[in-house]
Parts: C-alpha cells; structure tokens; sequence
C-alpha cells in the first residue's frame, strides 16, 4: 500500500497539472493525474482527514487528463467501479469521464450496475452497494440518452418535487411532451384520463377541479377532451328534457374557452364556436343557454343589399 500523500505536496502536483493541461501539453498526464488520486484515497486510514475538495480536485483533472489521452476504456472502467464501490467509496462523476469511457467503457460499468441492482443482500445494503449502483445507472442513463431507464430510475424517489421536475425535463428533452405534461399532472394530483372519466360519469365540476389543477402549458391536452365532451352533450341530448344536456354543454363551452385561452388558441376556439353555431344555430334553447353560461356568439355575416 502507497504511503499517503502529503496534502500539500499533491496539491503542488495538481498545479502542475492544471498548468500543463491549460497550455494543450501533448504529454499524457493521465498516470500523474491517477496517481495524485491514489495518494489522496490509499492511506491506512481511508478518506479520514483527506481534504474532500483537493480529492475532487484531483479526480477532475484525472477525467481531463483521459480526455486529452484516453486510457484503455476497460481499464478505466474498472477503475471508476473500484473507486465507486470501494471501502470507503469514493464518488466519481461518471460525467467527467464519459468521453474517455466511450461506449465500451459504459457499457462495462452498466453491465456490473445492472447486475449489483439485479441482487440485493443484506450485506451489500449494509455496505450501501444498492445506493451507490442506483446513482451510478442514473448517471448513465443520463449521458447515453436512454429516458426510460432515467425515468425508471428517478422514480423510485418519487413522491419529490424536485425529481418530479427532473422527470418531466428529461421527457420534454427527448420530444415526449404528452408523457411529461401527464407526469407533471400526476405529481400535482391531477390525471387526465381521469377527466374524461368524470366527464362521462357527470361530474362535470369534479373534471373541471381536476383540470385547472395541470400546468397551464398542459391546456392544450385536455383541448380534445372537452370538445368532444361539448359535442357528445349536444349530439346525446336527453329529449325529455333537452336544457339539461345544453346547460351543461354551455358551461363546458365556457370552460372550452378558458383553455383555449391558457393555450393560447383563442383563434381555434372562436372557429369552434363559429362551427357550432352554424350547424346548430337554430337549436334556440342550446343558443340560450350558450348566451347564459356568458359565451359571446358570433354575429351573423351581414347581408349584403342587392
């Protein structure tokens, strides 16, 4: 075992280093660099007393010297592992390394994270191994792109506001902009699809708390959902009684019109409504109930004289 490094000594290597990897030295530093780390991280007594900012220090300009010259992605892999799981375990930014693990190297460390998370004993919860493999795979899935594993992974931290955050930034990074809004719905206590389900059931003012508990960019999702409620309502009138039916469909054309409004699409809804009045404008009790429920109708064109 190495003889612990003075801290000011490795701190006079590291400025070194630094300098050299400043000026673009064509000279591999990696070795240097590594062995800066060893010095800090292979004392008898562990990390007890090592100066936690010159330990990261070091492993930074370790990831910067592999950059400048990558070691074999295997070997560096291990390392990483070795350092991760260690005892005590010393944390390394899988960022800083991800150009000088590549692929190879990646896939090496999620193959070992997989098969840690696939077996958990009491032991390797003791030792904290399970933690340590879950934010490592996080980490992963954050630099390969891979959002389902990412998702799945933060969502066992769930109920957090902010992992909620993160999930719904990482869905909105990818381009699964429903996912993310439906998300950020649930985290608010607030599903969509549940909306339509107390739409249909009748519970028009239950539906209508739920829906102005989604984000406000979320508007535009539940769009459909009310127009079709609108539609069904006219289309499935109770004969015997046909205001009902219409009262609630005004009212829900006025709620139509606030999420327009949110979404900002006045101008789709002002075609909607003009659609509605031109196929049922002559429906009067649905046209008062509209102008009940305070939803401006649109003025007939005016005729033109011969």
């Amino acid at each position: 075992m190495r003889r612990v490094g003075d801290p000011a000594q490795v701190a006079a290597v590291l400025d070194t280093l630094n300098r050299l990897l400043d000026a673009g030295t064509q000279a591999d530093v990696a070795r240097l660099a590594r062995l800066a780390v060893d010095r800090l991280t292979d004392g008898p007594e562990g990390l007890a007393g090592v100066d936690e900012a010159l330990l990261d220090r070091a492993i930074a300009l370790y990831a910067r010297a592999c950059a400048a010259h990558p070691p074999d992605r295997i070997e560096l892999a291990d390392w990483v592992l070795a350092m991760s799981f260690g005892d005590p375990p010393v944390t390394v930014p899988l960022h800083a390394f991800a150009e000088a693990l590549g692929d190879t190297g990646m896939e090496h460390i999620r193959s070992t994270v997989d098969a840690t998370l696939a077996v958990s004993t009491p032991e390797s919860a003791v030792k904290g191994e399970h933690a340590i493999a879950e934010r490592l795979a996080e980490e992963i899935a954050e630099i390969t792109g891979d959002v389902d594993r990412l998702v799945a992974a933060w969502s066992k931290l769930l109920p957090d506001v902010e992992i909620s955050l993160k999930i719904v930034r990482a869905l909105r990074a990818a381009g699964r902009h429903s996912e993310a809004i439906a998300h950020a719905a649930r985290a608010r206590g607030a599903d969509p699809s549940r909306i339509s389900e107390l739409l249909a059931a009748g519970h028009d003012d239950e539906a209508w708390t739920l829906t102005r508990q989604l984000p406000a960019e979320s508007a535009h999702l539940v769009v459909d959902v009310y127009r079709r409620h609108v539609d069904g309502l006219i289309a499935g009138r109770d004969t015997r009684n046909p205001a009902v039916n219409y009262a609630r469909a005004a009212v829900a054309l006025r709620r139509l019109r606030t999420l327009h409004r949110d979404a900002g699409t006045r101008d789709e809804f002002t075609a909607y409504l003009a659609g509605l009045v031109a196929e049922h404008g002559r429906k009067t009790r649905l046209m008062d109930e509209i102008r009940k429920a305070r939803v401006a109708l649109p003025k007939p064109p005016r005729q033109l004289r011969p």
